[in-house]
């Protein structure tokens, strides 16, 4: 029998636009934001589509973090385009 595995996740890349945002965030922002990145790239659908878009809108308010980002089409990527934290 074999072993039951976690769910796969996604390569995670991060484009010019939330790139520029890392530098101007706390430790503890980046900590947050990590855990978001985490839980969206073991399950994509987390996130709100925007309409008309490929894009989805992730919002945690709990850890106060909001991540944009979309998926490609064999769901191996996540493009995160903006993060906020």
């Amino acid at each position: 029998m074999s072993p039951e595995h976690a769910p796969r996740r996604s390569q995670v890349v991060l484009v010019e636009p939330a790139l520029s945002q890392l530098p101007k965030l706390s430790a503890s922002e980046t900590h947050r934001l990590d855990r978001a990145i985490v839980a969206i790239s073991v399950n994509p659908d987390l996130g709100t589509p925007v309409p008309d878009t490929l894009l989805r809108d992730y919002s945690d308010d709990v850890d106060g973090v909001r991540v944009i980002y979309y998926v490609t089409a064999l769901r191996q990527i996540t493009i995160v385009a903006y993060v906020e934290a």
